[in-house]
């Protein structure tokens, strides 16, 4: 009987990441040529149809959608990146932390911004 011990190194998650770029990265295309189709449909934006547009809840759900898929996106891309080139544990970790704690920043500014009411 054969057994393999596989030894994981890097930033090697394989189909699942491959899968989070892509369909994160549609997710962005297709909310980018809705900002596009918006621009070219009202001849370009001024702030009261940029207020108005922001009004409509379901506008304000996609943009939350791009948002997200933005910073899933960045977060697989870094992570990643982190794993490949930061090589002490403790530097990687604290690195990560710290852009997690950003990102989740972005989250919630995110929120302030579209729900926040000002």
């Amino acid at each position: 009987m054969v057994t393999s011990k596989r030894i994981v190194v890097g930033a090697h998650y394989g189909w699942r990441d491959w899968l989070v770029q892509r369909v994160s990265a549609v997710v962005m295309a297709l909310y980018t040529l809705l900002v596009l189709g918006l621009l070219m449909w009202h001849g370009g934006l001024d702030y009261a149809a940029w207020k108005a547009t922001f009004a409509y809840e379901p506008f304000r759900l996609v943009t939350f959608v791009f948002m997200l898929s933005l910073l899933w996106h960045a977060w697989v891309g870094i992570r990643n990146i982190a794993m490949d080139y930061l090589k002490p544990a403790s530097v990687r970790l604290t690195f990560q932390v710290v852009v997690i704690a950003v990102l989740v920043g972005y989250v919630g500014w995110t929120i302030q911004v579209l729900w926040g009411g000002a």
